[in-house]
């Protein structure tokens, strides 16, 4: 029975398993260790779940750090938990064989799910396994071990399968083909395959337990000793979190004293444990960026251990001063130049609001070089995103594109870069917007203000980019993990300085990767567990990614388009492009600059027009 019928029939939103899940293999795995004593660090927990018994509902972390419970899978006529971890090797050995059986049940109304219970792994290595070894069903996290324990747990990879009506009706293993020391060329007994079979079939489990082979369960680590906020927390809160915790800005709550922390450090510790704070989405194994706002494990474990012991003070006197506020309500700096709209927009209270579109009032009757450039809602609430292009008498199109305003998102600035990149507005062009406005139930008014601040020292190169944004695609209905790609081959050879990527509210990853010629394929840049309210950029040094003309740059993406999203407007649609969010997107952004230039610019810093220029391109 297709489970996409089943849940338009029943007339209930049905949970297609859509997660991917994953694990690395761990090398030189000693055999002792599969029989150690691990498990006696387990907690200690009421009685474990029976066969037979009802479970009541489970609670744990998706990928986006959300907490969730079994309810949120929908209906279902059998529910198989697999207890995984990123180091257990039975655990990447076993799920080419739970892939197959997803496949063959996951139109019969069995929802899979995988539920990581390692003591180190962290959501975003959950996530990254998930997306690496291309599993297509739920992945799941059980940080505190609370489901595992409840269901008596103790090995990965361990197997429930609950029925409909809740009711635990096998505990085991996968089959009996997968041992610590090696395989059996094929399984003698398919357990879990059978048991499925039988429960569908409206039959008692004949074995409904079974003895399990794999890696034993730890319990997560105990923190260490605190350090105080005096004696470094302060210092790695101001650090990484006050720039946007503090007053009059679009966080919830300032960070810019110890007071602020201690009142919020349970909420700290949730987005440091769930890796959403600092905002940062790229997987660290491939690639190292300059802009990576990311905590180092060091640092996540001792704000973890701050807030585990309390929150304790230290010396007051002797902390850290909170940093200054910002010189500049710009985050580019004070600006050499500041275009407004004319007027206001006004925005409807409910509703979908069309793109609006605005010129702004100010002609480059000059080519003008641009270091950094920045959007700035007065009123940042009801713009979704904005997007800015050069318009000149040939028109607007992809190469025009400049920058954008997304949620989360940083300004462009080159001098970040220390290259001597600049941006290059052709004389006779002005600045074009296109809004994209969200309702927030009041009315509204926005006037968008668009800042630029010129080159101090000579223009060396010049930014280029190109957009991969294949549109030829339509999302199925209830599909948790369908494929989208698209690819370039350069034709220079170039420097590469960033990527960026925007997708609605359905996409779950996207990964960049780069094939040279007669080279093996290279992975740029891996957004496991994408976040559409923080879109970043994510930045190369220069010098860091060469690439030869004739490589190719491929995007691949995902799209949840399941019922187990918390965010799909409606996984019973077929999804295609468009630009509202109920729609979808495939943006992947390439920025780079060629290797080989060399303007030598001398620009004038009041208003970025060429005084001198000695090119070598």
């Amino acid at each position: 029975m297709d489970s996409r019928r089943f849940a338009t029939e029943s007339g209930n939103s049905m949970a297609v398993p859509t997660k991917i899940c994953k694990t690395v293999l761990l090398v030189g795995l000693l055999a002792g260790v599969w029989n150690s004593g691990l498990a006696d660090e387990l907690p200690a927990a009421p009685q474990r779940i029976a066969i037979g018994q009802a479970v009541p509902p489970l609670k744990f972390t998706d990928i986006r750090g959300l907490q969730r419970t079994t309810g949120d899978f929908g209906q279902y006529r059998a529910l198989v938990l697999t207890f995984t971890s990123t180091t257990c090797p039975l655990v990447r050995r076993s799920m080419p064989r739970l892939t197959q059986l997803y496949q063959q049940y996951r139109d019969q109304g069995v929802v899979f799910a995988s539920v990581n219970v390692g003591a180190a792994d962290t959501i975003r290595e959950m996530a990254v396994q998930a997306l690496e070894l291309n599993v297509p069903f739920y992945c799941v996290r059980d940080a505190d071990l609370s489901v595992a324990t409840a269901l008596g747990i103790t090995r990965t990879p361990q197997v429930c399968v609950i029925d409909g009506d809740g009711v635990l009706r096998y505990r085991g293993r996968i089959d009996d083909q997968q041992r610590p020391g090696g395989a059996r060329p094929a399984a003698t007994r398919d357990d879990l395959e059978l048991a499925l079979q039988q429960l569908l079939q409206g039959q008692p489990v004949a074995v409904p337990e079974t003895p399990v082979d794999g890696c034993l369960l730890s319990a997560p680590a105990v923190p260490g000793p605190a350090v105080t906020w005096a004696d470094g927390i302060g210092s790695l809160v101001y650090q990484k979190c006050a720039g946007c915790h503090r007053p009059q800005s679009a966080a919830p709550f300032s960070l810019l004293s110890y007071d602020d922390a201690v009142a919020n450090r349970q909420m700290i510790a949730e987005v440091v444990s769930n890796e959403t704070m600092p905002p940062w989405y790229a997987a660290g194994s491939h690639g190292q960026f300059q802009n990576d706002s990311s905590l180092t494990d060091e640092q996540r474990r001792a704000l973890l251990a701050w807030v585990a012991a309390g929150g304790p003070a230290g010396n007051l006197s002797q902390a850290p001063e909170p940093p200054p506020a910002p010189d500049s309500e710009w985050r580019i700096g004070k600006p050499d130049m500041v275009i407004s709209m004319l007027g206001q927009h006004s925005i409807p209270e409910t509703g979908f609001v069309p793109y609006r579109y605005t010129v702004l009032p100010w002609v480059f009757l000059q080519e003008t070089w641009v270091e950094a450039f920045e959007i700035r809602p007065l009123n940042p609430g009801v713009v979704h995103h904005c997007n800015m292009a050069y318009v000149s008498s040939d028109g607007v199109g992809e190469e025009t594109f400049i920058t954008g305003y997304v949620p989360g998102g940083q300004p462009m600035d080159l001098g970040r870069f220390g290259n001597g990149a600049a941006f290059r507005i052709p004389a006779g062009s002005a600045l074009g917007l296109q809004i994209h406005y969200t309702t927030t139930g009041r009315r509204e008014q926005c006037r968008i203000q668009v800042g630029l601040r010129f080159p101090r020292t000579a223009v060396r190169k010049q930014l280029r980019h190109f957009l991969l944004d294949p549109r030829r695609w339509k999302i199925p209905p209830f599909e948790p993990a369908y494929e989208v790609q698209a690819a370039r081959r350069l034709d220079r050879d170039i420097d590469l300085l960033g990527m960026f990527t925007h997708m609605h509210v359905r996409g779950r990853d996207m990964t960049f990767v780069a094939t040279m010629p007669g080279q093996p394929a290279t992975t740029l840049l891996q957004i496991p567990n994408y976040n559409f309210e923080w879109q970043l950029g994510y930045e190369l040094r220069p010098g860091t990614r060469l690439l030869p003309s004739g490589t190719e740059i491929r995007a691949i993406a995902h799209f949840d388009n399941s019922v187990f999203n918390p965010f799909n407007p409606d996984p019973a649609k077929a999804v295609g492009y468009g630009l509202q969010t109920v729609d979808e997107m495939f943006n992947g952004f390439v920025f780079f600059v060629d290797q080989h230039e060399d303007l030598q610019l001398q620009i004038d810093p009041r208003n970025g027009q060429v005084q001198s220029a000695a090119a070598t391109r």
